[in-house]
């Protein structure tokens, strides 16, 4: 036989080749390209034996986000562990929020008008995709990057407290103070004062909140007289028209709630900004800015913050609740509860309980931050004693008065 000719032997060889190109990879070595969600690393861990024959699932790692990054390490264990040891108190919306609040990554911020030492953030859960097009869309557009829900208004170190006012809140079954945590800021969005260290409180911002069209007034949702706030709180009082009555959607019941829980944290800037309940001390804003003189003349006193959302017009939304916890026993502000007859039978039942500091304990450890700045229980216990006191007399009050309870509506 004659030798193949070269030109025969180029092509079995490019044959050959061709062949070879078209067989299947062997099964550990897969050259399909991964998921576009599935980063490169490790293959996926299969099940490991457990002493006993049972056997769990090794998680496959993944690379850290750059929002995770500047996260706590554990921050996942945390959450877990917040989600397992929830009091029934919190709800899961309370829970999601709070969540929010603490790990969202500031990705926006807008100054709050005539509050200079406020700031409203726009946050990015934990998870978001940093290219989502709606974020990205309503982060760009100052006057409506909240509807969703996804901002939170930070505020000054001295309003920390503001975050055991939302857990006395919930303990109490009241739910209408918003969410709030404790949380230390490292955005670069954000001034260096609001990032130099110091906790500051973040309150959740409610995008529903009905405000007035008076720029000089946009912390109410209506106006309401000290003297129309009294006429409303009587119980036999004439029947008026809504239009025709300031804040008349808002029924006698949420006003006993405002009343219990301010007179707890002695918050005077809703029903006595003008500090006509006690004698303020020269220092007090309210002698600095002369609004202690009109206590002469009742017919002059506005109620400040009252507030309600556009989705609840008939309960009210407690904001800027820091309180006073220093407030000396002596002069506690008792015009607080200047005609209210009636108190909720659960909140009742709860002061009376003798464990209010064990639930505060509770659900004031769910915030680690606080948790821990404040010294954990041993150091906040001095605070939650002078609440506790505040509630004794309270319900002594109750008692002295013959006043009566009312059981709650749903939540």
């Amino acid at each position: 036989m004659k030798p193949p000719a070269p030109a025969a032997v180029g092509v079995l060889l490019a044959l050959a080749l061709l062949a070879l190109l078209h067989l299947p990879p062997p099964p550990d070595h897969s050259l399909l390209p991964l998921p576009a969600s599935s980063p490169p690393g490790p293959p996926r861990a299969v099940a490991a034996p457990l002493p006993g024959g049972q056997a769990y699932r090794r998680r496959r790692p993944m690379p850290r986000t750059h929002l995770q990054q500047e996260q706590a390490p554990g921050r996942s264990r945390r959450r877990r562990r917040l989600e397992r040891d929830t009091p029934p108190w919190l709800s899961a919306d309370d829970l999601q929020k709070m969540w929010l609040l603490s790990s969202g990554q500031v990705i926006s911020k807008t100054r709050v008008p005539a509050h200079g030492q406020i700031m409203r953030v726009r946050l990015r859960a934990v998870g978001e995709a940093k290219g989502d097009a709606k974020g990205d869309v309503l982060a760009a557009s100052p006057e409506g990057d909240c509807q969703d829900g996804c901002c939170g208004l930070i505020k000054r170190p001295g309003d920390l407290y503001e975050v055991l006012a939302f857990h006395l809140d919930r303990v109490l079954g009241l739910n209408r103070s918003l969410p709030a945590v404790a949380r230390r800021f490292t955005s670069r969005l954000l001034p260096y004062s609001y990032t130099d260290g110091a906790l500051r409180p973040i309150i959740w911002w409610a995008p529903d909140l009905q405000h007035l069209k008076d720029a000089n007034n946009d912390q109410n949702s209506c106006v309401l007289g000290w003297l129309q706030y009294q006429e409303m709180l009587k119980p036999h009082r004439p029947m008026l028209v809504a239009r025709d009555a300031p804040c008349s959607s808002i029924p006698r019941s949420e006003w006993s709630r405002l009343a219990l829980f301010d007179f707890l944290l002695q918050v005077h800037d809703r029903l006595d900004r003008y500090c006509c309940g006690f004698q303020p001390d020269p220092s007090e804003p309210c002698v600095e800015e002369m609004l202690h003189e009109k206590c002469r003349n009742p017919a002059e006193l506005v109620l400040v913050h009252i507030l309600v959302r556009r989705s609840a017009p008939s309960r009210l939304v407690f904001i800027d609740n820091a309180g006073r916890p220093q407030h000396p026993e002596e002069k506690l502000n008792f015009r607080l509860l200047q005609g209210i007859d009636s108190f909720p039978a659960a909140a009742v039942a709860t002061l009376r309980s003798g464990r209010l500091q064990s639930l505060l304990l509770q659900s004031l450890c769910l915030d680690r931050e606080l948790w821990e700045s404040q010294g954990g229980a041993e150091g906040l216990r001095p605070l939650l004693q002078t609440i506790d006191r505040r509630a004794q007399i309270l319900l002594r009050h109750i008692q002295e008065h013959n006043l009566m309870v009312f059981e709650d509506s749903p939540r």
